[in-house]
Protein backbone atom coordinates (compact mmCIF):
# COMPACT_ATOMS: atom_id res chain seq x y z
CA UNK A 1 0.00 0.00 0.00
CA UNK A 2 1.39 3.58 -1.30
CA UNK A 3 1.02 6.28 2.08
CA UNK A 4 -0.28 9.45 1.17
CA UNK A 5 1.97 12.12 0.34
CA UNK A 6 3.12 14.48 3.37
CA UNK A 7 3.06 17.71 3.90
CA UNK A 8 6.95 19.24 2.97
CA UNK A 9 6.17 22.76 3.74
CA UNK A 10 7.69 22.54 6.82
CA UNK A 11 11.46 21.45 5.22
CA UNK A 12 13.88 23.53 4.11
CA UNK A 13 13.38 24.39 0.67
CA UNK A 14 16.11 22.84 -0.85
CA UNK A 15 15.36 19.87 0.59
CA UNK A 16 11.57 19.95 -0.90
CA UNK A 17 13.29 20.65 -4.16
CA UNK A 18 15.33 17.41 -4.09
CA UNK A 19 12.49 15.54 -3.14
CA UNK A 20 10.26 16.93 -5.90
CA UNK A 21 13.10 16.29 -8.07
CA UNK A 22 13.45 12.98 -7.22
CA UNK A 23 9.36 12.57 -7.45
CA UNK A 24 10.05 14.15 -11.23
CA UNK A 25 12.23 11.86 -12.18
CA UNK A 26 10.60 8.61 -10.57
CA UNK A 27 7.08 9.35 -12.53
CA UNK A 28 9.39 10.26 -16.07
CA UNK A 29 11.03 6.50 -15.78
CA UNK A 30 8.11 4.98 -15.02
CA UNK A 31 6.29 6.88 -17.83
CA UNK A 32 9.52 5.96 -20.18
CA UNK A 33 9.04 2.46 -18.58
CA UNK A 34 5.34 1.46 -19.97
CA UNK A 35 5.62 2.99 -23.16
CA UNK A 36 8.60 0.78 -24.35
CA UNK A 37 6.77 -2.25 -22.76
CA UNK A 38 3.65 -1.08 -24.99
CA UNK A 39 5.70 -0.24 -28.27
CA UNK A 40 7.68 -3.57 -27.78
CA UNK A 41 4.73 -5.79 -27.27
CA UNK A 42 3.38 -3.94 -30.27
CA UNK A 43 -0.05 -3.84 -28.49
CA UNK A 44 -2.02 -0.29 -29.84
CA UNK A 45 -3.86 1.65 -27.02
CA UNK A 46 -6.58 2.27 -29.43
CA UNK A 47 -8.26 0.15 -32.07
CA UNK A 48 -6.71 0.46 -35.37
CA UNK A 49 -7.99 3.49 -36.99
CA UNK A 50 -6.88 5.11 -40.70
CA UNK A 51 -5.74 8.32 -38.57
CA UNK A 52 -2.04 8.61 -39.53
CA UNK A 53 0.74 10.94 -37.24
CA UNK A 54 2.60 13.10 -39.69
CA UNK A 55 6.13 13.88 -38.80
CA UNK A 56 8.15 16.52 -40.92
CA UNK A 57 11.36 17.82 -40.66
CA UNK A 58 13.02 20.92 -40.92
CA UNK A 59 14.64 20.27 -44.33
CA UNK A 60 11.68 18.75 -45.47
CA UNK A 61 12.00 14.63 -44.68
CA UNK A 62 8.34 13.36 -44.05
CA UNK A 63 6.72 9.91 -42.93
CA UNK A 64 3.54 8.82 -41.75
CA UNK A 65 2.26 6.57 -39.03
CA UNK A 66 -1.03 4.75 -38.01
CA UNK A 67 -2.11 6.59 -34.79
CA UNK A 68 -2.59 3.68 -32.81
CA UNK A 69 0.98 2.44 -32.71
CA UNK A 70 1.41 5.45 -30.60
CA UNK A 71 0.71 4.34 -27.11
CA UNK A 72 -0.71 7.25 -24.55
CA UNK A 73 1.54 8.03 -22.02
CA UNK A 74 0.94 10.20 -18.84
CA UNK A 75 1.24 13.58 -18.94
CA UNK A 76 4.88 14.76 -18.71
CA UNK A 77 6.36 11.94 -19.76
CA UNK A 78 9.55 11.69 -22.21
CA UNK A 79 7.69 10.00 -25.13
CA UNK A 80 9.62 7.44 -27.71
CA UNK A 81 11.97 8.19 -30.42
CA UNK A 82 9.85 8.93 -34.04
CA UNK A 83 10.54 10.75 -36.88
CA UNK A 84 14.85 9.47 -37.19
CA UNK A 85 16.15 13.15 -39.44
CA UNK A 86 19.26 13.82 -37.25
CA UNK A 87 20.02 15.80 -34.43
CA UNK A 88 20.56 18.85 -37.21
CA UNK A 89 17.09 18.59 -39.08
CA UNK A 90 15.03 18.24 -36.48
CA UNK A 91 11.37 17.80 -36.28
CA UNK A 92 9.11 20.79 -37.07
CA UNK A 93 5.36 19.91 -38.27
CA UNK A 94 3.39 17.19 -36.89
CA UNK A 95 -0.28 16.56 -37.31
CA UNK A 96 -2.76 13.93 -37.76
CA UNK A 97 -5.19 13.32 -41.01
CA UNK A 98 -7.01 10.36 -42.44
CA UNK A 99 -5.53 8.20 -45.14
CA UNK A 100 -7.99 9.38 -47.38
CA UNK A 101 -7.11 13.13 -46.75
CA UNK A 102 -5.02 15.45 -48.77
CA UNK A 103 -2.84 17.88 -47.43
CA UNK A 104 -2.30 21.60 -48.37
CA UNK A 105 1.00 23.05 -48.52
CA UNK A 106 2.02 26.60 -48.35
CA UNK A 107 6.10 27.18 -48.63
CA UNK A 108 7.63 30.31 -46.93
CA UNK A 109 7.43 31.92 -50.78
CA UNK A 110 3.73 31.68 -50.88
CA UNK A 111 3.78 28.80 -53.06
CA UNK A 112 0.94 26.61 -52.84
CA UNK A 113 0.42 22.55 -53.31
CA UNK A 114 -1.44 19.71 -52.25
CA UNK A 115 -0.61 15.86 -51.64
CA UNK A 116 -2.40 12.88 -50.91
CA UNK A 117 -1.70 11.39 -47.27
CA UNK A 118 -2.12 7.90 -48.53
CA UNK A 119 0.89 8.69 -51.44
CA UNK A 120 3.56 9.46 -47.92
CA UNK A 121 5.94 6.90 -46.97
CA UNK A 122 4.32 4.48 -43.93
CA UNK A 123 6.97 3.75 -41.43
CA UNK A 124 7.04 2.38 -37.94
CA UNK A 125 6.96 4.62 -34.91
CA UNK A 126 10.83 5.14 -35.51
CA UNK A 127 11.47 5.89 -39.01
CA UNK A 128 13.58 8.04 -41.59
CA UNK A 129 10.36 9.08 -43.99
CA UNK A 130 11.91 10.53 -47.27
CA UNK A 131 12.26 13.87 -48.95
CA UNK A 132 9.09 15.77 -49.52
CA UNK A 133 10.31 17.21 -52.35
CA UNK A 134 8.89 13.99 -54.55
CA UNK A 135 5.41 15.71 -54.13
CA UNK A 136 6.33 19.22 -53.57
CA UNK A 137 9.42 20.55 -55.59
CA UNK A 138 11.21 23.22 -53.76
CA UNK A 139 13.07 26.05 -55.28
CA UNK A 140 16.69 26.33 -53.70
CA UNK A 141 16.51 27.55 -49.88
CA UNK A 142 12.62 27.72 -50.03
CA UNK A 143 11.00 25.71 -47.16
CA UNK A 144 7.60 24.34 -46.16
CA UNK A 145 5.54 27.28 -44.01
CA UNK A 146 2.09 25.46 -43.76
CA UNK A 147 1.08 21.94 -43.63
CA UNK A 148 -2.50 21.24 -42.78
CA UNK A 149 -5.11 18.73 -43.61
CA UNK A 150 -8.26 19.09 -45.79
CA UNK A 151 -10.47 18.58 -43.22
CA UNK A 152 -13.22 20.87 -43.85
CA UNK A 153 -14.81 23.60 -43.13
CA UNK A 154 -16.62 26.67 -44.85
CA UNK A 155 -13.16 28.90 -45.23
CA UNK A 156 -9.64 28.32 -44.67
CA UNK A 157 -7.90 31.08 -42.56
CA UNK A 158 -4.51 32.14 -43.78
CA UNK A 159 -2.38 33.78 -41.39
CA UNK A 160 0.97 35.75 -42.13
CA UNK A 161 3.90 36.17 -39.60
CA UNK A 162 3.35 39.90 -38.96
CA UNK A 163 -0.21 38.91 -37.94
CA UNK A 164 -2.27 39.61 -41.95
CA UNK A 165 -4.98 36.90 -41.74
CA UNK A 166 -6.86 36.40 -45.84
CA UNK A 167 -9.86 34.20 -45.89
CA UNK A 168 -10.28 31.64 -48.80
CA UNK A 169 -13.22 29.67 -49.23
CA UNK A 170 -13.65 25.57 -50.16
CA UNK A 171 -14.83 26.17 -53.46
CA UNK A 172 -11.20 28.53 -54.26
CA UNK A 173 -8.45 25.92 -53.15
CA UNK A 174 -9.69 23.02 -56.03
CA UNK A 175 -8.84 25.96 -58.81
CA UNK A 176 -5.33 26.64 -57.38
CA UNK A 177 -2.64 25.08 -59.59
CA UNK A 178 0.45 23.28 -58.01
CA UNK A 179 3.12 25.82 -57.32
CA UNK A 180 0.48 28.74 -57.35
CA UNK A 181 1.33 31.55 -55.60
CA UNK A 182 -1.46 32.30 -53.05
CA UNK A 183 -0.32 34.93 -50.63
CA UNK A 184 -1.57 36.31 -47.22
CA UNK A 185 -0.30 39.59 -48.71
CA UNK A 186 2.71 40.49 -50.22
CA UNK A 187 5.86 40.53 -48.25
CA UNK A 188 4.21 38.47 -45.44
CA UNK A 189 5.09 35.26 -44.85
CA UNK A 190 2.19 32.12 -44.37
CA UNK A 191 2.70 30.95 -40.81
CA UNK A 192 -0.52 28.98 -40.27
CA UNK A 193 -3.80 27.91 -40.82
CA UNK A 194 -7.21 26.58 -39.76
CA UNK A 195 -10.88 26.17 -40.99
CA UNK A 196 -13.60 27.86 -39.93
CA UNK A 197 -17.06 27.79 -40.32
CA UNK A 198 -18.09 30.54 -41.29
CA UNK A 199 -19.67 31.89 -37.50
CA UNK A 200 -16.48 31.04 -35.86
CA UNK A 201 -14.28 33.85 -34.02
CA UNK A 202 -11.00 33.63 -34.78
CA UNK A 203 -7.96 33.06 -31.71
CA UNK A 204 -4.59 34.48 -33.07
CA UNK A 205 -1.16 33.71 -30.86
CA UNK A 206 1.68 35.42 -31.13
CA UNK A 207 5.71 33.31 -30.40
CA UNK A 208 5.68 35.82 -27.70
CA UNK A 209 1.98 34.15 -26.25
CA UNK A 210 -0.18 37.78 -26.99
CA UNK A 211 -3.19 36.83 -28.33
CA UNK A 212 -6.14 38.45 -29.57
CA UNK A 213 -10.00 36.93 -30.42
CA UNK A 214 -12.76 38.46 -33.29
CA UNK A 215 -15.43 37.74 -35.28
CA UNK A 216 -14.38 35.86 -38.73
CA UNK A 217 -16.91 37.44 -40.62
CA UNK A 218 -15.06 40.57 -39.74
CA UNK A 219 -11.98 39.51 -42.61
CA UNK A 220 -13.27 41.02 -45.58
CA UNK A 221 -13.27 38.22 -48.71
CA UNK A 222 -10.87 40.55 -50.49
CA UNK A 223 -7.18 41.20 -49.92
CA UNK A 224 -7.77 40.18 -45.48
CA UNK A 225 -7.36 42.33 -42.75
CA UNK A 226 -4.52 43.16 -40.38
CA UNK A 227 -5.50 40.04 -37.29
CA UNK A 228 -3.22 41.60 -34.27
CA UNK A 229 -0.75 44.48 -34.11
CA UNK A 230 2.38 42.69 -32.57
CA UNK A 231 5.44 44.52 -31.29
CA UNK A 232 8.58 44.62 -33.50
CA UNK A 233 10.46 41.81 -32.03
CA UNK A 234 7.35 39.07 -32.28
CA UNK A 235 5.66 37.41 -34.97
CA UNK A 236 2.60 35.12 -35.49
CA UNK A 237 2.31 31.62 -34.31
CA UNK A 238 -1.06 30.17 -35.05
CA UNK A 239 -4.84 31.11 -35.58
CA UNK A 240 -7.51 28.64 -34.18
CA UNK A 241 -11.35 29.12 -34.81
CA UNK A 242 -13.66 28.62 -31.88
CA UNK A 243 -16.57 29.84 -29.85
CA UNK A 244 -17.91 31.15 -26.41
CA UNK A 245 -16.98 27.41 -25.00
CA UNK A 246 -13.84 26.40 -26.60
CA UNK A 247 -10.75 25.63 -25.29
CA UNK A 248 -7.15 26.38 -27.03
CA UNK A 249 -4.53 23.77 -26.21
CA UNK A 250 -0.96 26.71 -25.51
CA UNK A 251 2.30 25.17 -25.46
CA UNK A 252 5.70 26.23 -24.99
CA UNK A 253 9.56 24.66 -26.04
CA UNK A 254 9.99 24.50 -22.32
CA UNK A 255 7.72 21.77 -22.54
CA UNK A 256 5.03 23.52 -20.92
CA UNK A 257 1.64 23.58 -21.52
CA UNK A 258 -2.33 24.62 -20.67
CA UNK A 259 -5.84 24.63 -22.07
CA UNK A 260 -7.08 28.47 -22.12
CA UNK A 261 -10.56 28.51 -21.82
CA UNK A 262 -11.75 31.39 -24.42
CA UNK A 263 -14.88 31.80 -21.80
CA UNK A 264 -12.14 33.52 -19.26
CA UNK A 265 -10.67 35.34 -23.13
CA UNK A 266 -12.68 38.67 -24.16
CA UNK A 267 -13.85 38.90 -28.12
CA UNK A 268 -12.57 42.09 -29.62
CA UNK A 269 -15.65 44.46 -31.16
CA UNK A 270 -12.71 44.61 -34.19
CA UNK A 271 -9.11 42.89 -35.62
CA UNK A 272 -6.32 44.81 -35.76
CA UNK A 273 -5.96 46.15 -32.18
CA UNK A 274 -2.73 44.76 -29.53
CA UNK A 275 -3.16 41.53 -28.20
CA UNK A 276 -3.27 40.49 -24.36
CA UNK A 277 -1.37 37.59 -22.90
CA UNK A 278 -2.90 34.22 -23.09
CA UNK A 279 -0.22 32.31 -21.43
CA UNK A 280 3.21 33.10 -19.82
CA UNK A 281 6.03 31.41 -21.70
CA UNK A 282 9.39 32.24 -23.19
CA UNK A 283 8.21 31.18 -26.79
CA UNK A 284 5.01 29.60 -28.01
CA UNK A 285 5.01 26.50 -30.34
CA UNK A 286 1.50 25.77 -30.30
CA UNK A 287 -1.95 27.06 -30.28
CA UNK A 288 -4.74 24.82 -31.22
CA UNK A 289 -8.81 24.34 -30.29
CA UNK A 290 -9.14 20.96 -28.43
CA UNK A 291 -12.03 19.46 -27.12
CA UNK A 292 -12.68 17.10 -23.84
CA UNK A 293 -11.62 13.38 -25.43
CA UNK A 294 -8.91 14.52 -27.35
CA UNK A 295 -5.16 13.42 -27.33
CA UNK A 296 -2.43 16.14 -27.61
CA UNK A 297 0.82 14.93 -29.25
CA UNK A 298 4.39 17.08 -28.64
CA UNK A 299 7.18 16.14 -30.67
CA UNK A 300 10.97 17.33 -29.44
CA UNK A 301 14.04 18.71 -31.28
CA UNK A 302 15.97 15.40 -30.40
CA UNK A 303 12.77 13.62 -32.07
CA UNK A 304 10.89 12.60 -29.37
CA UNK A 305 7.08 11.83 -29.50
CA UNK A 306 4.82 11.96 -26.84
CA UNK A 307 1.08 11.33 -26.82
CA UNK A 308 -1.77 12.26 -23.62
CA UNK A 309 -5.19 12.77 -23.09
CA UNK A 310 -5.72 16.60 -23.18
CA UNK A 311 -8.03 15.89 -20.35
CA UNK A 312 -5.00 15.75 -17.98
CA UNK A 313 -4.42 18.97 -18.59
CA UNK A 314 -5.85 21.86 -16.16
CA UNK A 315 -8.51 24.43 -17.97
CA UNK A 316 -7.76 27.83 -17.06
CA UNK A 317 -9.91 30.64 -17.74
CA UNK A 318 -6.86 33.14 -16.81
CA UNK A 319 -3.07 33.59 -17.57
CA UNK A 320 -0.74 30.99 -16.05
CA UNK A 321 2.51 29.59 -16.80
CA UNK A 322 1.57 26.06 -17.55
CA UNK A 323 1.55 22.41 -16.68
CA UNK A 324 5.00 20.27 -17.49
CA UNK A 325 3.35 18.70 -20.89
CA UNK A 326 6.97 16.49 -21.47
CA UNK A 327 10.10 16.25 -19.36
CA UNK A 328 13.27 17.06 -21.48
CA UNK A 329 16.56 16.84 -20.93
CA UNK A 330 19.04 18.83 -23.18
CA UNK A 331 15.87 19.19 -25.82
CA UNK A 332 13.00 21.60 -26.46
CA UNK A 333 9.72 21.03 -28.06
CA UNK A 334 9.62 22.11 -32.20
CA UNK A 335 6.03 21.17 -32.76
CA UNK A 336 2.71 20.42 -31.08
CA UNK A 337 -0.78 19.09 -32.55
CA UNK A 338 -4.08 18.03 -30.92
CA UNK A 339 -6.01 15.07 -32.86
CA UNK A 340 -9.18 13.58 -33.35
CA UNK A 341 -10.63 10.29 -33.59
CA UNK A 342 -9.81 8.30 -36.83
CA UNK A 343 -12.35 6.21 -38.86
CA UNK A 344 -12.01 2.33 -38.12
CA UNK A 345 -10.75 -0.04 -40.47
CA UNK A 346 -12.99 -2.38 -41.74
CA UNK A 347 -12.95 -6.20 -40.18
CA UNK A 348 -11.50 -8.66 -42.41
CA UNK A 349 -14.06 -11.54 -43.28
Amino acid sequence: MTPDRPDLNALPADVRAYIEFLEESLADAQSEADSSRNTASGEPSETPTTAQVITISRAGFVKRTPRHLYSRQRRGGMGVFDLDSGEDDPPTFLLVADVGERLLVWTDRSRYFNLAVAELPETPVRGKGEAIGKWVPLQPDEKLAIVVADGGGAHLQLLSDKGWVRKYSRTQLPHLKAGALAEVRTGHKPVAACWSSGGDDLFIVSRSGQAIRFSERQVPISGGCLGMRLDPADECLAVAAVQEESGVFLAGDDGKGTVRLMSGFRTNKSPGAGGKVAMKAERLLCAQAVAPGQDVLIVSALGKLIRFSADDIPAKEGVVQGVNCMSLRADTVTAATVTDGGTPLAEDG
